[in-house]
């Protein structure tokens, strides 16, 4: 399949509403806005939240309380299993050699590694963070696993 053989599924396009044209059309008179009002009007919209001068529900609730989110640290992630995609050559990884191979984002998050799949090769690694299992899978091969 190609782009120029892509069709619509049948019912899929409609026809343009056309207001305004008279009874017949099915969409005179008020044109599909209801009766008169603020609604019926031109730009005449109200703001979301807005409950018609009742006491809106996001002014009755507590805004109360705290938490983390806003200064977390996201890292780049990283698995063990991963690390074989590295060229052979390859002893000493960094953020930045990681960044290189394409296997994460080259941007300024600090990096983590964890500890799913498997690793035959020694390395040396040089990051941020390590969950247990991964340092433990590191050092099996007797590698070295550097927080940074």
């Amino acid at each position: 399949m190609k782009l120029h053989e892509l069709k619509n599924v049948p019912g899929a396009v409609h026809r343009k509403k056309r207001v305004g044209c008279g009874e017949g059309g099915g969409h005179g008179k008020t044109s599909g806005r209801g009766g008169k009002g603020q609604t019926a009007r031109s730009g005449g919209s109200i703001r979301p939240g807005f409950e018609g001068g009742q006491m809106p529900l996001y002014r009755k609730l507590p805004h109360r309380g705290f938490n983390q989110y806003r200064f977390r640290t996201e890292y780049e992630v990283i698995n063990v299993g991963d690390l074989g995609k590295l060229d052979a050559a390859i002893t000493e990884v960094t953020p930045a050699v990681l960044a290189a191979a394409g296997l994460i984002r080259a941007n300024d998050a600090p990096v983590a590694v964890l500890g799913d799949g498997e690793i035959s090769r020694v390395f040396k690694i040089t990051v941020a963070r390590f969950s247990a299992s991964a340092k433990a899978k590191i050092e099996k091969v007797g590698g070295q696993a550097i927080t940074a």
